[in-house]
């Protein structure tokens, strides 16, 4: 049984009167929308009475059909009470809004853009400068004051961030390793140079991919995590209430996760390699027949001790970079989930950029520098 009901009478004029009753939902119309459709559609221009008092609900499926009937616009004749008639008006009012001519692009509206962008990157540097100042004096007044060093906060992120880390750094380094392995034998059995394979195993993955690696991984690992935390804290405003207490965001929040991360990712850069070494040197041996013994024992002539320092100064610049950007970010999440996803993302994007940017720097600088003779 039909739960909506269309009631057609012709007049001895011509003129038409449309009674419709029932409940003109989606529930109800779902199975006959298109018959109903063509009962309510007239070639004809003839008066036409649209009786709709007897309508007992209506939503916007039922709206819609009877308004494409209508030629998207309200009948001449129309009877409804108020409540539906303002839905048939909201309809009104967005086909009206949708046919609004464009307003044509200013010839200059690209360099309104770009200044907006310009002035957006200037005070995105701003904020971000700050930060570092307020991590910096923080760190001067602990310095000062070691009692109120906090080492609970800054082991929780140590461990978070440093050890919770090593099994992913772990199996993508001895990863690497063999594909890097496999990929160089491949060259230089070609030429008879098995041996030269720990030169290049031990200064790309030493001296580049190993810190790089590990700083891409902790970015999107622990510096999304730094992001959220923060983002989360201001959402729901536990760093108002903090500052209101008199507690130093600066030394409760940010300062642990810098050190923190300043502190793990020199370690994860050192186990990371070790791993990544240690998966080309079974790919070595499998591949071309280079002993453990003999790769372990030409790997300090090929690669000096100076290419560990300068992973080392690249682990510890890495990890403070990504460690002020999460933060740097994570304060700027505004309160609503839209902002917290588009900073963690903005984070993350931010924290690997740079880090290829300043490994580009490091590749400049020390050119000369860890480089056999």
């Amino acid at each position: 049984m039909n739960e909506f009901g269309v009631s057609i009478a012709v007049g001895v004029d011509g003129s038409r009167r449309v009674a419709l009753s029932g409940r003109w939902t989606l529930a109800s119309l779902a199975a006959q929308t298109t018959a109903v459709a063509g009962q309510i559609s007239f070639r004809e221009h003839l008066p036409t009475l649209w009786d709709c008092l007897s309508i007992e609900a209506l939503d916007s499926a039922g709206a819609m059909l009877l308004w494409r009937a209508w030629q998207r616009r309200l009948p001449a004749q129309i009877r409804a009470t108020p409540e539906h008639l303002r839905i048939f008006e909201r309809l009104a009012a967005a086909d009206a809004k949708g046919n609004e001519p464009r307003q044509a692009r200013p010839m200059l509206q690209w360099l309104a853009d770009l200044g907006a962008t310009g002035i957006g990157f200037a005070r995105q540097v701003m904020d971000f400068v700050a930060s570092v100042g307020d991590v910096t004096l923080a760190l001067a007044h602990v310095i000062r004051h070691p009692g109120e060093l906090p080492l609970r906060e800054i082991s929780a992120n140590l461990y978070k961030s440093g050890v919770r880390a090593m099994p992913v750094t772990a199996l993508v380094g001895f990863l690497i390793g063999i594909v890097l392995s496999y990929l160089s034998a491949l060259q230089l059995r070609q030429f008879g140079a098995d041996a030269y394979i720990v030169d290049l195993l031990g200064m790309g993955i030493i001296r580049e991919l190993g810190p790089v690696l590990v700083a891409v991984l902790v970015a999107g690992r622990s510096g999304s995590a730094m992001t959220a935390q923060l983002g989360v804290m201001r959402v729901t405003e536990e760093i108002d209430a903090l500052t209101t207490m008199g507690v130093s965001c600066s030394v409760r929040l940010l300062l642990p996760k810098v050190v923190a991360l300043a502190v793990a990712m020199p370690l994860l850069v050192l186990w990371s390699s070790a791993i990544g070494l240690l998966g080309g040197m079974v790919a070595a041996q499998i591949e071309l027949d280079v002993s453990y013994r003999f790769f372990l024992g030409e790997l300090p002539k090929a690669v000096p001790v100076a290419n560990l320092w300068i992973a080392l100064a690249k682990g510890w610049v890495f990890g403070t970079i990504v460690a002020m950007i999460s933060c740097h970010f994570g304060l700027r999440v505004r309160p609503n989930t839209e902002s917290l996803s588009a900073n963690t993302t903005a984070s993350v994007v931010t924290s690997i950029t740079l880090v290829i940017l300043l490994d580009a720097v490091f590749a400049i600088m020390t050119r000369n520098i860890g480089i056999p003779d």
